[in-house]
């Protein structure tokens, strides 16, 4: 990295005595829009030069997240049913001995029971696409569970998530599938991904009262800009999420699309008709924008840089945001944002900022 040797205190995860690395790297275009020697740079440098900063309390070094899934990535390949992340990291992880300094997540019920009809002119109809999710069933996580263990040649995995909650199998189905996994072995913990605040909360009750243990992590789109008003979202952190995490720092939040495909970086991308905008385009998401651009022009730093040094710096709940980069010079960037320390000031003025 570039200024500084300091090792700092890992993240807890949960209320484990589990610490890892408080920035991750997201899979999901590995294999596929980001070709394999691409892939394992960024690996071999997050592994290498961005893990070992960090330590446990105790001064024990630390894994870092790396996040995948069953699904990545099929609409980056017309007619296949995804599995390239996986296959990539399964291969990477045999050929570089890093296995130690991962703390490897996977996901299931987010694959699709077919893709025929799916494209459209090349592309993918995620309307379509939606309707064909095959779900959280035990059986269906027991064999998505077995598939991916495959295609990364491990016998267990570190974090499992349900990547869309499935409202049409009962919660004791997939949980009772969750925590037998975990006593197998298979799965060192669990999660949620794409998720309401009421959902988490019937999860709680419901391992509670069957003596199952509690999913550590909740993965959600989460970024410095808030959700414009009337926006409808399982998929994004709202205020309500937020307090419920707060009120349970057990259930780590885990950030994807942190810097929101690099437009706190690129002012052109900041139209609402990028779709990556859209769901924050308003007053509050300008003024917000305006405070990046203060900051970031008052620390040297870039706009990425700002919101993950200001999302790490987060305490309620705590964040770890994952970097999902397409190439290795878009990684760095937000992997160096690990040497960017902003002032009490500087954080105060961006959570104030917006209507």
């Amino acid at each position: 990295m570039t200024s500084t040797d300091e090792i700092r205190t890992a993240r807890r995860l949960g209320v484990s005595g589990l610490h890892v690395a408080p920035l991750g790297v997201g899979a999901m275009l590995m294999g596929t829009r980001t070709p394999e020697d691409e892939s394992r740079r960024i690996l071999d440098h997050f592994v290498t030069e961005v893990v070992p900063r960090f330590a446990a309390p105790d001064g024990a070094a630390v894994p870092g997240m790396i996040d995948t899934a069953d699904c990545y990535c099929w609409w980056e390949d017309e007619g296949s049913m995804g599995g390239h992340s996986e296959r990539l990291l399964g291969q990477w992880l045999a050929d570089s001995g890093a296995r130690p300094s991962v703390h490897l997540a996977t996901k299931g019920s987010g694959m699709l029971s077919s893709v025929d009809g799916v494209f459209v002119d090349g592309a993918a109809d995620w309307d379509v696409a939606r309707t064909r999710y095959v779900g959280a069933g035990a059986s269906t996580l027991r064999d998505s569970l077995a598939g991916s263990l495959g295609r990364l040649g491990l016998d267990a995995v570190d974090l499992y998530y349900v990547h869309v909650d499935d409202r049409r199998t009962p919660l004791r189905e997939t949980l009772g599938f969750l925590a037998s996994a975990a006593e197998a072995g298979l799965v060192g913990s669990y999660g949620w991904s794409n998720v309401p605040a009421w959902r988490l909360a019937e999860i709680r009750a419901l391992c509670e009262s069957e003596g199952w243990p509690q999913p550590v992590a909740v993965q959600q789109q989460h970024s410095y800009l808030r959700p414009r008003a009337g926006l409808d979202s399982r998929s994004i952190v709202s205020s309500e999420q937020q307090d419920y995490l707060a009120e349970h720092p057990d259930l780590q939040l885990v950030a994807y699309s942190p810097v929101l495909k690099g437009l706190f970086s690129a002012p052109e991308r900041r139209d609402p008709a990028f779709w990556a905008m859209g769901a924050y385009a308003g007053p509050d998401a300008k003024a917000r924008l305006a405070a990046v651009d203060r900051v970031a022009a008052a620390t040297g730093a870039t706009g990425n840089q700002v919101v993950l040094a200001w999302l790490l710096a987060q305490e309620s709940p705590t964040v770890l945001p994952l970097v999902g980069a397409r190439t290795f010079d878009q990684y760095l960037e937000c992997a160096e944002a690990i040497d960017v320390a902003l002032s009490a000031e500087q954080l105060e003025e961006l959570g104030a900022a917006g209507a």
